[in-house]
């Protein structure tokens, strides 16, 4: 492992780091949870270090698996509402006395913590796609300290670490020659993010998976992030490949990944403001997509289904998937929250 090499680097992407460094705090994490179920102790790792966590959205995985995660490794976290703060503001959204300018709460928190992390997106940055991460890119700029990328918009490296953790627990790091089957569900929202589909395809194809992508023609992702995805399979030995069929996604699969998501294209910066209504005008066209008892007996008969949680029971997922054996995998990918959020920090705060 090569862990020593990353201490004081911030964790806002995965793209930020190598195939080798991300398997490092893989590796590390792992052998954590290892430790952790025969109670050896690790609280000698980040003794009285202090994380900071600004939480703009409503958290039950990431805040718990990061109090919990840092209290394990000896250090102590401390949950920053916003609301009980003045709002930080990126230059010139000033509001008097009601808000900070984020480079300087952040200059000012990096010299009382050891790390601060950030989660912020949708309705507080009104869906402006690349905001939140710019936010959270200016609390980087001015910290002393790592700064780790909670969820934006666009990125959720932490919660694709943890896929990647529970994918390797499957087949182990090399997923060459396995299919993941990737798919956009219906959803009665319309405030669901994209970023767990970009980071979960990112890390599929890093480790040499065989993509296949489900989604209706309107419910493209990022072309960046594609494009990344494509390079990565073509680097690793894996393939990817979009369909317009969820059956195409789940026939002979070894892993089903399917969740809704918003329409980019009825957000700014495509749109003025955010369409709602009309993405759920497009939503309802494809009520069918549901990880369903019938999609998933298209897949191989040891697949697993995944996803990020929280899930909408009965849109994105029927109840007999989600709680019989096709399910057991999503509730080690969130457990492995607190597991690859460990191994992230063992190996970036100094």
């Amino acid at each position: 492992m090569i862990t020593e090499g990353l201490k004081g680097r911030h964790f806002l992407r995965l793209q930020d780091f190598s195939k080798l460094e991300i398997e490092s705090m893989l590796e590390l994490g792992l052998q954590l949870k290892a430790d952790n179920t025969m109670r050896r102790l690790h609280d000698d790792l980040l003794p009285r270090r202090t994380l900071f966590m600004m939480f703009f959205n409503p958290s039950l995985r990431t805040r718990n698996s990061f109090e919990a995660g840092i209290f394990q490794l000896g250090g102590h976290a401390h949950f920053l509402e916003p609301s009980a703060t003045r709002l930080p503001t990126l230059e010139g959204e000033d509001l008097g006395y009601a808000s900070e300018r984020i480079s300087d709460v952040s200059r000012v928190l990096s010299r009382m913590g050891d790390a601060l992390s950030i989660r912020i997106l949708g309705d507080v940055v009104d869906w402006e796609y690349d905001k939140a991460f710019r936010i959270i890119q200016e609390f980087a700029n001015n910290s002393k300290v790592p700064v780790i990328n909670m969820e934006d918009n666009i990125y959720h490296p932490c919660q694709g670490m943890a896929d990647a953790m529970a994918l390797w627990e499957l087949f182990g790091k090399d997923l060459k020659g396995r299919k993941i089957g990737v798919s956009w569900t219906w959803g009665s929202s319309p405030k669901k993010p994209i970023a767990p589909h970009h980071d979960f395809m990112y890390v599929a194809s890093l480790f040499g998976a065989d993509v296949v992508f489900a989604r209706p023609p309107e419910m493209r992702i990022d072309p960046e992030i594609e494009a990344q995805v494509k390079s990565n399979a073509e680097v690793n030995g894996g393939s990817f490949q979009v369909v317009e069929n969820m059956e195409d996604a789940c026939e002979n699969a070894d892993v089903v990944y399917a969740k809704n998501y918003v329409c980019l294209d009825l957000l700014p910066p495509v749109t003025s403001e955010p369409q709602k209504d009309e993405m759920m005008k497009l939503f309802d066209n494809y009520k069918g997509w549901i990880a369903d008892e019938k999609r998933m007996n298209l897949a191989k008969p040891t697949a697993q289904y995944m996803h990020c949680l929280p899930c909408e029971r009965g849109a994105e997922v029927s109840d007999a998937v989600l709680d019989g054996p096709w399910g057991e995998a999503c509730y080690n990918e969130a457990e492995n929250r607190l597991h690859a959020q460990k191994g992230v920090m063992a190996a970036i705060i100094p």
